[in-house]
């Protein structure tokens, strides 16, 4: 069983930056993959990043790629988000999630997922 808490969401203009982060209970952590998704109103969950199980291999969906790092410290039980050069488009609630999968870039092939944290991009 694991439990994800995220945080760091807000508001910020846009070409600012936030940093997410996303604590997780369990002594199994380390054993997930850890993904990134969004949600903006009216849209469907989609996929942002998602990060290995040893931090080695990271995956990052075109329309973030350059801008967000996803990266995690397992001796911390916790996957962290940077956003640089955010776009109003970019606002939406940002969920983590944890997958056994190898399929990280899927919605449904993950097992655990936090409660959300709203970003905002004002233009």
């Amino acid at each position: 069983q694991v439990q994800l808490v995220e945080s760091g969401g807000g508001l910020v203009q846009a070409g600012g930056s936030l940093r997410l982060s996303c604590a997780a209970s369990g002594r199994t952590f380390s054993r997930y993959a850890m993904g990134w998704f969004r949600q903006a109103p009216g849209k469907e969950r989609e996929f942002a990043a998602a990060i290995l199980w040893s931090g080695g291999i990271t995956y990052y969906a075109d329309s973030v790629k350059g801008r967000f790092t996803i990266s995690r410290d397992n001796a911390k039980n916790t996957v962290y988000l940077q956003m640089n050069s955010l776009k109003p488009e970019d606002t939406a609630v940002y969920y983590c999630a944890a997958t056994r999968s190898v399929v990280m870039t899927i919605a449904g092939e993950y097992d655990y997922w936090g409660q959300g944290t709203q970003v905002t991009v004002s233009s």
